[in-house]
């Protein structure tokens, strides 16, 4: 679904958040129980006063006294220690909530394939994930809190009035249809602004996201001037959306004061006529109907909360509901497991043989077939070399390998069986990944490396970095393999990170291992002991290689060449050069820029 798309829900999307809540109902019902207990202290409290009046007051005397006074004391102390509860177990279940509602977003986003990510911002998800859980975790806790308390004061107060005096009751509950008639009124302009506010609160997420992780680039660029008139653009057109919001909630809310305020001196002026004769009870009366008012209040706040949080229940309900292009079956579920509980006792081994079948591909976002009709073999321990032209293409064959995308049309096997019969887990466990770009998560290189075999003894870590000459990085570090590598990795070179990428990979011993540009971040030398290394780590594995140095992949077994996103030849780097076809022109235009480069140097 693009982040463009806004479902609308019935009830505020209330519905939607209740089964966060199920497994917290011991707590909610504690927290319920509470706050009707202390709401009925807070409705018995001006019984007390009537009392007081009529017969203390009015017949001038003490008699009963002493029974009152505990009485009436411990209603005060029995409303603060309910109400005290009540708010306790509010917080508690907003930290709880919000934690499962936090956690839910981010396993989700681990199961949403590649073209979720290509087609949302950063920034969109970030607010999909922090600020909308927060306004979702308070509505369930503390505006629950206050429905309860609120709400069985304004009943409880219209019961015991109606009790003791309809006429005056009735008066005092005209309030009521006024405050539906303006919300009604209100409803639909709340919820259309406060949408655009969310939406430019993640244009503005975004902002921030890419002034941070971009900040080299910015300054390299010089355009901080730029980046500052964007960010302030999206900051004015937040702060006119925000002032339209804040006018329509102020004016919605002195609108309703203003009713309720004219209601009440109207039911003040009648209730003198009504209650002259019954000081108590008129007492009382005020005492009710002054207290309505934070009920009402409440009612006013609510409401809006509500219309500001259905905006955020539908964005995180859309994040929730999105499904991934790339999915298992509920049979393949069952026997193999999910990503986050899979049944590792059922994977079969996995040789490395892969095949394609008739295979069509277009990307969800693209309007053209970047494969048709396409087939080819991979046998096991094949060493397959994918070149082209930067933005050629190369990764589509990967990408499909990897299932990081299903075929439109065909299949593609892994070992003589439909990859989609299998789970996604099961694949991606025998695949090691080096990418062009390489990232390592915040923490230690230790750490970066275990990713790859949780397991790996000091042994094997060691005989990996040094396959791929990180030993030296490693040896150059202060705290050797307990190093911080910062976040990103950003503490060490893109260099570094990629040599660290791939001994993690290594060390994972995949059977099938892609190595998308993995020399293209390293120096002259640095590539060259790579290289070397790579002929030792591609045998008894299954190997692809995506390059754009041609003389990476003279000793491939086989060469597909991509142009435009379609494969154009294929076969050996002799054959493909004696036939002086496509990569014939790259590699001998290549030859030259190298042979000229070296010259000038």
């Amino acid at each position: 679904m693009s982040k463009k798309e806004t479902k609308s829900l019935p009830f505020f999307g209330i519905g939607k958040v209740l089964p966060f809540l199920k497994k917290y109902r011991g707590a909610v019902a504690i927290m319920m129980v509470c706050g009707l207990l202390g709401s009925a202290m807070d409705v018995g409290i001006p019984l007390f006063q009537r009392y007081a009046l009529d017969h203390f007051i009015g017949r001038n005397t003490l008699d009963g006294i002493w029974l009152f006074a505990p009485g009436y004391f411990a209603a005060i102390l029995a409303a603060g220690g309910a109400n005290y509860i009540s708010c306790a177990y509010a917080t508690i279940i907003e930290v709880r909530v919000l934690r499962d509602l936090r956690n839910a977003a981010f396993n989700h986003l681990q199961t949403l394939s590649f073209s979720y990510f290509n087609q949302n911002s950063v920034g969109y998800i970030h607010a999909r994930v922090m600020s909308d859980t927060g306004r979702i975790g308070t509505l369930v806790s503390w505006r629950l809190v206050d429905c309860v308390w609120h709400g069985s004061y304004l009943l409880g107060t219209m019961g015991v009035m109606l009790a003791i005096n309809a006429k005056l009751a009735l008066l005092v509950m005209a309030i009521l249809p006024l405050i539906i008639l303006l919300f009604s009124l209100f409803q639909k302009k709340l919820i259309k602004v406060n949408r655009e506010i969310r939406e430019i609160n993640s244009t503005i997420t975004g902002d921030f996201n890419e002034g941070i992780t971009g900040a080299k680039t910015v300054k390299s660029l010089a355009i901080e001037d730029q980046m500052q008139e964007r960010f302030c653009k999206d900051t004015q057109n937040m702060r006119r959306k925000t002032v339209r919001s804040a006018r329509l909630r102020g004016l919605f809310g002195a609108t309703m004061n203003l009713a309720s305020s004219m209601a009440l001196a109207i039911v003040l002026w009648k209730g003198g006529y009504i209650a002259q004769s019954e000081v108590g009870t008129f007492s009382m009366f005020m005492s009710y109907a002054q207290g309505m008012m934070e009920p009402v209040r409440w009612m006013i706040d609510v409401i809006t909360d509500l219309i500001t949080t259905q905006v955020n229940i539908e964005r995180l309900t859309n994040l929730l509901e999105t499904r991934s292009d790339v999915t298992d079956r509920p049979a393949v579920v069952e026997k193999y497991g999910d990503s986050f509980e899979p049944k590792t006792e059922n994977w079969e081994p996995i040789r490395g043989d892969i095949a394609f079948r008739d295979v069509d591909f277009m990307y969800p976002d693209g309007d053209e077939y970047v494969l048709k009709d396409f087939n080819l073999t991979i046998p096991f321990g094949t060493n397959l070399a994918i070149v082209g032209e930067t933005g050629a293409g190369k990764s589509t064959l990967v990408n499909l390998i990897c299932r990081f995308f299903e075929p439109t049309r065909g299949q593609v096997l892994i070992d003589g069986k439909d990859a989609r019969d299998r789970s996604q887990l099961w694949l991606h466990s025998a695949i090691g990944y080096v990418l062009q770009t390489p990232h390592l998560f915040s923490g230690t290189v230790r750490e970066n490396l275990l990713y790859g075999n949780p397991n790996a003894t000091e042994e094997q870590i060691a005989k990996a970095l040094k396959l791929v000459a990180a030993d030296e990085v490693v040896a150059r570090l202060e705290k050797g393999l307990d190093t911080d590598v910062g976040e990103g990795g950003d503490l060490l070179s893109t260099g570094e990170k990629q040599l660290l990428s791939f001994a993690r990979a290594i060390l994972a011993d995949p059977r099938i291992l892609v190595l998308d540009e993995a020399t293209a971040s390293v120096d002259t030398l640095t590539e060259q002991k790579i290289q070397s290394a790579i002929d030792t780590v591609i045998r008894g594995r299954t190997s692809i290689v995506i390059a754009h140095r041609l003389s990476t992949v003279r000793n491939a077994d086989l060469i597909l060449v991509v142009k435009n996103g379609k494969i154009v030849e294929q076969g050996k780097h002799a054959d493909l050069l004696a036939a002086r076809g496509y990569y014939y022109k790259l590699y001998t235009r290549q030859y030259e820029d190298e042979a000229t480069h070296a010259i000038l140097n």
